[in-house]
């Protein structure tokens, strides 16, 4: 309903301005963009723009002038505006019919779980890669954050009217391919009784050595003989060993995922990207448009026209591809799928991808602000006030399905999706195991478990039957009225989040949302002896419900019924 406010005011200045001029009063052809915030002060009114003050260095007049300007030929007819006036040096604030309340509650039910969405994204798609972990192991706890994030960004554009797809890049080729089939075979001759070392390259983690037991115990249907295996030529027993490894690494890691509520609309292939050819495409493309050339018997490419700090050798002197190539043919791919936008999800340690990436992109005509990426930043668990980080199946690295086990999937994605995700976090393990309202997941979702518990009083059956025709003139207590200013807000929350890339936003606003119901449940009686009042406050509580029902659900957390 706010939004609908706004733009409805948006449109009522503009019109004003447009008189004005037409008047002689004003002499501006292009009006600049018509902000509108609401002001830290309530006593300073609803909502409040400073299009005067903008519009001064334009019409070289007082502020206050123009907006008295303003005013004389604005029509607030239907925009839910009662009054306006004009304030310090020129803003104009605007008061608000109250009815706009009882509208805003309505809009609300009757959206339902649609409430919060908009078209703001215009249907165009856009790609969101994210996770993509080497399968060289299990999922880690760095993968909490980037994996939550980009599971909610992709709801977030979903509810603002975007084509998100979600996609994750198995890198099953390679020099990390190469090491965990080394690790599997060692492991597999030491199941066997070989006396040999595991070298420094190979994985230290104890997984490795469940993949090699299965392998062994003919446990592994692309390996019918485990022994029989390590009499074939090395190429052909480190690549079975390494697809095999691989294979059941990805299963893994979907599985965790699954778990953790990520699912992947499609999983590309390194390898597929290989076998079609892409990389020999892109570096006959950049040869094609002369952003090439030779030296010390490599092939470079002239990435320094295009911004990078220094150009990148593509193909070493042995004619293999070095590992930028078929990064850059997985994002040409990706761009001739017709996506009208690419989001990369991707660790700390990848700030240089970046300005790599969008030099090859635009070297090969491909539109590079339309490539995006959000860094994840670390994670630190603490537990009693110390730092955790071992597992003994990863090799002293914590795994994702530990902090599963630890905390569940609900607490596990609101504690990483209430941060930004480009600032360092501490994870308080204690706090997210905590069954009270310190712990920020359990205090939302607390909310929407009472608002459910008043529900179903028997009380409240009879008023049930059509919220949406209460009378909610009767909500005048602060309390409520600031609880339905918050609800009003989600639609913008949802649509600006998107527009930001930012789901921490989400987040912010359920903790604020079940504050503001807490306060309003704690000075006002929902179900009372006044039938009337009490449906309205029924409304106002099931239209809150919803909301944070559908806040939860972007965030990809459950809203229960009953705590």
């Amino acid at each position: 309903m706010m939004v609908e406010i706004k733009e409805r005011l948006r449109q009522a200045l503009a019109a004003a301005a447009q008189k004005a001029r037409q008047a002689g009063d004003l002499t501006v052809e292009t009006l600049p963009e018509v902000v509108i915030e609401e002001p830290k002060e309530r006593a300073h009114g609803d909502l409040a723009t400073n299009l005067a003050m903008i519009l001064t260095r334009l019409e070289k007049k007082n502020p206050r002038l123009v907006a008295e300007t303003i005013l004389r030929h604005l029509d607030l007819t239907g925009t839910f505006v009662a009054g306006a006036d004009i304030a310090g040096p020129g803003f104009i604030n605007f008061r608000l019919d109250p009815a706009w309340m009882g509208e805003a509650v309505r809009q609300a039910l009757q959206a339902g779980e649609g409430y919060g969405r908009s078209a703001v994204g215009e249907g165009q798609r856009v790609l969101v890669e994210f996770v993509s972990a080497n399968p060289t192991g299990p999922l880690l706890v760095v993968q909490a954050r980037s994996a939550a994030l980009g599971d909610a960004l992709c709801n977030l554009l979903d509810g603002a009217g975007f084509r998100p797809q979600r996609e994750f890049y198995c890198n099953d080729a390679g020099n990390q391919l190469s090491k965990l089939a080394l690790t599997m075979e060692v492991r597999l001759r030491q199941l066997l009784g070989e006396s040999v070392e595991l070298p420094e390259e190979a994985y230290p983690g104890e997984y490795v050595i469940d993949l090699a037991r299965e392998v062994m115990e003919g446990k592994a249907p692309e390996i019918p003989d485990g022994k029989a295996i390590l009499d074939q030529p090395e190429e052909i027993r480190r690549d079975r060993l390494g697809t095999y490894a691989v294979r059941r690494t990805t299963d893994e890691q979907k599985a965790v995922l699954a778990r953790y509520g990520v699912r992947f609309d499609q999983w590309v292939s390194e390898r597929s990207i290989r076998d079609e050819g892409w990389p020999e495409k892109v570096v006959s493309l950049l040869k094609e448009r002369g952003h090439t050339y030779e030296a010390e018997g490599a092939v470079w490419f002239r990435s320094t026209a295009f911004g990078d700090d220094k150009d990148r050798v593509l193909v070493r002197g042995d004619g293999t591809f070095t590992y930028v190539v078929p990064d850059i043919a997985y994002h040409l791919n990706k761009f001739e799928r017709g996506f009208d936008q690419v989001i990369d999800i991707l660790g700390p340690d990848h700030y240089g991808y970046i300005a790599r990436m969008r030099a090859a992109l635009a070297a090969l005509g491909k539109p590079a602000e339309r490539f995006e990426v959000l860094i994840s930043q670390w994670i630190r668990l603490v537990r009693s006030g110390e730092a955790v980080s071992s597992s003994k199946r990863a090799g002293n690295l914590f795994l994702l399905e530990d902090l599963l086990e630890d905390v569940g999937p609900d607490a596990a994605r609101f504690f990483v999706l209430m941060r930004s995700a480009d600032t360092h976090m501490d994870f308080d393990l204690d706090l997210a195991k905590l069954q009270s309202q310190e712990n920020p997941v359990f205090y939302v979702q607390y909310a929407h478990a009472r608002i459910a518990s008043i529900l179903r009083q028997p009380e409240a059956e009879p008023l049930k039957g059509d919220l949406t025709a209460a009378n909610f003139s009767l909500l005048t207590d602060p309390s409520e009225q600031e609880l339905i200013r918050h609800l009003a807000t989600f639609p913008e929350v949802v649509a600006g989040a998107a527009l930001a890339r930012e789901p921490h936003r989400v987040a912010r606003y359920a903790t604020d949302l079940a504050a503001f119901f807490h306060g309003f449940y704690t000075r006002c009686r929902v179900l009372t002896d006044d039938q009337a009042l009490s449906q309205a406050r029924l409304a106002l509580a099931e239209a809150t419900r919803l909301t944070l029902h559908n806040a939860l659900a972007v965030l990809g957390v459950s809203a229960p019924e009953r705590m």
